[in-house]
């Protein structure tokens, strides 16, 4: 296999508490992510220190009414609002990227295209946005629905969501601003463009009331692992989150939507495959592992049940722990990650117990107890052999679980040429070495024609 020229790229996934499901409860670990600023900022400013490329929030927009005693025992439950948290971190950070979930499923192309261009000039180009689609059933109760929509037809309006997002985001040319006061004239109106989208889901004519982002358009982040995942991954995504804890599987993985990108048309140079990575990291691969045995022994069974039904979504309350994984139906939830954990299952025979214990620690993801050399070695493998171009760190505690990393592995990767030691000056575009995009409306066509959308959908000329 050739050598890459290239270095990896590592993002923080923050999620109050840690990623580990009962690590709030080490006593070392923060409890108050879910509600102080300063303790976020304080963790943003320890990414800086290791030169992460971003920062980024997940988001979900309902509590799960069943089963709240479960819940109770974990920090899921509640915790800021993610662009308005980035909002605020773009006034408290330098560097890092910024980067927030947003569902296509339950807002409107023009409230994200707004709010994330809007973002992107506030901070200088830092800003990506996580397009998903809400795997979460019991956030349909929260927008007027009775019930989730299905998987094919969320993705299906997922697919025309961003495509709106992305015109939105081109409504106005580089240099449509003049400020002329000479001439007394602001903007340039021939570089103003009207999107005037009609389609099966939406219809929205523009343009947007925000200038171009200082990078072109903010980044998109993508992390369905499904067939439709993958294949809007390959059409929108600068960056796809994965899990996998093989490397046969990151490596499977990692060539189809590389091969989808490239059949779509795109350089698969230009999107990166960042796969989850959940370290326990210690002195000794001894001390690592008596690291892990101390956080599983924190996991209660009705929060370890309740973890993976949420992520398989069924309700598994009502089973004997200590019984296999029952064949399940098939739902309306996330797919990937359904497969992933139903795979593992059955490949190692697990009962629910031993896969909670598994989830407990990293969700599906790639699990790595031992020394920094250790995890650095296999952070090494998976980027040379094809299974990525850099990870999503998911620390099993905070702050504790990120200093390590950032305090014993960054040093290792830097000394190896692995990864950097220097930010780049520019935007969060730069920093991941991807190109300027292309204006993608630059010739379109007449700006004013038509330039209104009835609500039948019918355009016409206003």
């Amino acid at each position: 296999m050739q050598a890459r020229q290239d270095q990896m790229k590592i993002g923080l996934f923050y999620w109050p508490g840690g990623h580990h499901i009962a690590g709030w409860r080490q006593p070392q670990a923060e409890t108050d992510g879910v509600h102080n600023f300063r303790r976020i900022v304080e963790l943003a400013k320890v990414c800086e220190r290791g030169k992460f490329h971003f920062f980024f929030l997940a988001d979900l927009i309902g509590i799960w009414p069943r089963n709240l005693e479960a819940q109770s025992r974990a920090t899921r439950a509640a915790y800021f609002e993610p662009l308005t948290l980035l909002g605020a971190l773009s006034a408290a950070t330098e560097n890092i990227g910024l980067v927030a979930t947003a569902s296509t499923t339950y807002n409107e192309p023009y409230h994200i295209a707004r709010k994330f261009a809007s973002l992107d000039n506030i901070n200088g180009g830092r800003t990506g946005w996580n397009l998903v689609t809400s795997h979460a059933a019991a956030e349909a109760a929260n927008f007027s629905k009775s019930e989730h929509a299905i998987h094919g037809d969320r993705y299906s309006r997922a697919r025309e969501f961003a495509e709106v997002v992305m015109g939105l985001w081109d409504s106005w040319e580089d240099g449509a601003l003049l400020e002329d006061k000479a001439a007394g004239r602001y903007f340039d109106p021939d570089k103003l463009h009207f999107l005037n989208h009609v389609g099966p889901q939406f219809q929205v004519r523009g343009p947007l009331n925000v200038p171009r982002s200082p990078q072109g358009r903010p980044i998109i982040v993508q992390a369905g692992s499904s067939d439709d995942g993958r294949d809007l991954a390959a059409a929108t995504a600068d960056i796809i989150f994965a899990a996998a804890n093989r490397i046969e599987d990151g490596q499977a993985f990692y060539s189809d939507v590389k091969a989808r990108t490239e059949a779509k048309g795109r350089d698969p140079g230009h999107i990166s495959v960042m796969p989850g990575i959940f370290p326990i990291i210690g002195s000794t691969e001894a001390a690592a592992w008596a690291k892990h045995d101390e956080l599983q022994a924190l996991v209660e069974p009705d929060i370890g049940l309740f973890l993976l039904g949420h992520l398989l979504g069924e309700d598994l309350s009502a089973y004997d722990p200590d019984q296999p994984l029952p064949d399940l139906p098939d739902n309306r939830g996330a797919k990937g990650r359904r497969e992933v954990l139903i795979g593992m299952a059955r490949r190692e025979g697990l009962t629910l117990r031993q896969l909670y214990l598994k989830v407990a620690v990293a969700r599906g993801h790639n699990l790595v107890v031992g020394t920094p050399e250790q995890v650095a070695d296999v952070m090494q493998r998976w980027f040379e052999e094809g299974a990525c171009d850099g990870f999503n760190l998911l620390p099993p505690t905070f702050p504790t679980g990120l200093e390590d990393f950032v305090d014993t592995v960054v040093p290792i990767l830097q000394r190896r040429g692995l990864f950097r030691k220097e930010y780049v000056a520019g935007t969060l575009r730069d920093n991941l070495n991807l190109p300027y995009p292309i204006h993608s409306l630059v010739g379109a066509g007449e700006r004013h024609a038509p330039d209104t959308v009835d609500v039948r959908g019918e355009a016409y000329a206003g």
